[in-house]
């Protein structure tokens, strides 16, 4: 039986990964931090509790700017395999706390790395780095490939870069299998709601049960290479089955800007949207509404721009060119944006309840 480390495990992809691995037959431990709330909702379906023999899941308390807590734990669990996907994942958040950002993105993932050569791991455990498509940032070419120059525009983006490298140098210095996968926009249900897809489909759900609702967003024209969260761990995976580390960029190919994504959204639910206005004072109504289960009015005005949703750099455009991965890997992503939509917007309706009529 394998066994996997995972860092932010009570995440998107660490949910997802945990989940897929544990079907694998792996020994699955996850990193979480110590925290007076519980954040484990998303992996609660696969918890196991601690007084059952055999378990297959296994929770350990750690922070990934805490040294010796990483370095303890790998060297208890004794890993065949360590997915680094822990993060300060929010890049519009980055820019109000980026040293923070730079501890946990940037020197987390040297702390894994330093632990796997200090501890003589180099030959048993293998580690993979989420990477992001926000190295690429003020693109330089478009679509964007393993050989495509970075230019990143956070604190987000910079701190992954120097984990990029990081896991390089380790690589090519120590002989460490050590690998990234550049992953580019990856959604699912599971997204956390403050992330622009996850809010679009959260609030239209609270707009057709009749919440009075609006929903407020920052650069309608980004454009984003969005795919399904289970396409992309599986690609992680598949990047630690080959015989020798490499990097891979990890993307469908296709792109859609935010506006597009709204449009989509609303359309499931019969709605259509016109836009009006120009700049931060432009907004989106609500030009006809097909079906009488939601709640709807002709003339609503259901999107508004609030310049704060802008970042103080912005990236304007982010296609990934996956032939690599394609070519090596054997990946090729399962879900189509439409059916990944879909399948937010059913799950963030049957959670939404409708506004107490007393």
């Amino acid at each position: 039986m394998k066994k996997a480390l995972i860092t932010g495990i009570t995440g998107q992809d660490g949910s997802y990964l945990s989940e897929f691995l544990l079907n694998k037959g792996y020994e699955v431990h996850g990193i979480k931090r110590r925290s007076s709330l519980l954040n484990t909702e998303r992996i609660d379906h696969l918890y196991q509790d601690p007084h059952e023999p055999n378990r297959n899941l296994i929770l350990h308390y750690g922070d990934m700017t805490d040294s010796m807590s990483i370095t303890s734990l790998i060297q208890k669990i004794q890993p065949d395999e360590i997915y680094n996907l822990g993060a300060m994942s929010h890049v519009k958040v980055s820019f109000e706390i980026p040293e923070y950002t730079a501890n946990v993105n940037g020197l987390g993932a040297l702390r894994i790395l330093e632990a796997i050569k200090l501890l003589g791991l180099q030959k048993k455990t293998r580690f993979c780095q989420a990477s992001t498509s926000e190295l690429y940032g003020k693109v330089q070419e478009v679509p964007q490939n393993e050989d495509t120059c970075f230019y990143p525009r956070s604190p987000y983006g910079v701190a992954k870069l120097f984990a990029y490298w990081t896991t390089i140098n380790y690589r090519e210095a120590y002989d460490i299998f050590a690998a990234n996968g550049i992953m580019f926009n990856h959604e699912s249900p599971q997204r956390g709601e403050t992330f622009v897809t996850r809010k679009i489909t959260k609030a239209v759900s609270k707009m057709a049960m009749g919440h009075p609702e609006t929903l407020y967003l920052g650069n309608l024209e980004a454009k984003r290479d969005w795919g399904h969260a289970k396409d992309y761990i599986r690609a992680l995976w598949l990047i630690m089955q080959q015989e020798k580390p490499d990097d891979y960029v990890i993307a469908t190919g296709i792109t859609t800007t935010v506006r597009e994504f709204v449009i989509k959204t609303f359309a499931l639910l019969g709605v259509e949207i016109e836009f009006s206005g120009t700049g931060i004072n432009e907004i989106g109504i609500v030009r006809k509404a097909n079906n009488n289960n939601y709640k709807f009015e002709q003339g609503q005005v259901v999107i508004k721009i609030d310049p704060d949703y802008f970042r103080p750099a912005e990236v304007d455009e982010l296609l990934g060119d996956a032939r690599k991965a394609r070519e090596q890997l054997k990946w090729q992503p399962e879900y189509l944006l439409d059916d990944l939509i879909k399948e937010m917007l059913e799950s963030d309706l049957k959670t939404t309840m409708p506004p107490d009529i007393h």
